[in-house]
């Protein structure tokens, strides 16, 4: 078998696998497609999803679904103000009969971890969060000890509520691969919800996407091939957030430089690209097109820009500056 048919083999495989997945999930959860491809995203690109959305939006039902579906090990941790970091982590206790400590580990030790509200911890709190995050261990006593891998985590933040919450570092915003926007349903998904709430409806699901068949997954979206063109793009369109180190460009990226205190870091360009070569992949293609590259650049960036009081004070969110780089960076 010639390398061309492998590949094709591994791609039909990786399309079946995601269509799969995509079924079983809506099975349960009505809508939301936008959700759906931010969890399995994340998951093939070995990232981490922060999802933002008002309460009432299936966000932990949607983590839910998905460690079902791939008979992952699944926790779910409330983050709250008196939270302490042993609560996530685990912690030492004493082993009379031995006389020796010995760890009892936490419940960041599982394959799909909901950090709920994630918001609402204290600084020492995110701190281990972030240890597990990036290095995939955590800390006990004077001891190290690995995460199971796939290690994901998947953490929530309500929007409106500030009242007793603690604003993430960027440096662990920049931990997350994606921030997916949660919206409400339309009319006739609210319809559909309401009638399966009042039904009592409980809808199983099938186990469809396993540690193998992840793997599979993130095989396929490595043989997607990318232009360097397209690579020169994503990194335009990070830079171009960067307002002390944007090239000169056309007056519109001049503009949007005064709605920017601090712009993206090079971690955002890895994330672009291989976000992109998964959106490829999701939409069937073994090669990435510019349309890749703009789809994924919102979810990708909103979360890294640190906006100036200018854009605060003319109504201008993330989404909007980054809709404004798009439209005036130049496609490849």
């Amino acid at each position: 078998m010639s390398e061309g048919q492998r590949d094709e083999g591994l791609m039909r495989a990786a399309g079946e696998l995601t269509q799969r997945a995509r079924a079983e999930m809506a099975r349960r959860i009505v809508g939301k497609d936008e959700v759906v491809t931010g969890i399995l995203m994340g998951v093939v690109a070995s990232g981490h999803v922060l999802l933002e959305g008002v309460p009432g939006l299936a966000k932990t039902l949607a983590a839910k679904t998905f460690a079902e579906i791939s008979g992952l090990d699944y926790s779910r941790v409330q983050f709250t103000p008196d939270l302490l970091p042993a609560d996530i982590t685990g912690t030492l206790i004493y082993d009379q009969s031995s006389g020796r400590f010995t760890p009892r580990k936490g419940p960041l030790f599982a394959n799909v971890v909901l950090a709920d509200e994630v918001n609402r911890a204290p600084a020492k709190v995110q701190s281990a969060l972030l240890e597990a995050m990036e290095e995939g261990q955590v800390t006990i006593g004077d001891t190290s000890y690995a995460l199971p891998e796939p290690f994901f985590v998947l953490a929530t933040q309500n929007p409106i509520e500030h009242e007793g919450t603690y604003p993430l570092p960027e440096a662990q915003l920049d931990r997350f691969i994606l921030k997916v926007v949660a919206s409400y349903p339309s009319a006739e998904e609210e319809s559909a919800i309401v009638s399966r709430v009042a039904n009592r409806e409980t809808v199983p699901v099938s186990k469809v996407l396993g540690a193998q068949e992840i793997g599979l997954l993130r095989r396929a979206a490595e043989s997607v091939r990318v232009d360097e063109s397209l690579v020169d793009y994503a990194v335009r369109l990070v830079r171009a957030t960067r307002p002390a180190s944007a090239p000169p460009g056309p007056q519109a990226l001049r503009d949007v430089a005064r709605w920017l205190e601090y712009g993206a870091s090079p971690r955002a360009s890895i994330h672009l690209y291989r976000c992109a070569r998964i959106h490829a992949l999701f939409d069937g293609r073994a090669h990435v097109l510019p349309d890749d590259v703009k789809a994924c650049a919102p979810a990708v960036l909103r979360h890294r820009l640190v906006l100036s009081y200018q854009a605060e004070a003319d109504g201008i969110d993330a989404d909007s500056v980054v809709a404004a780089i798009l439209g005036a960076t130049a496609l490849p």
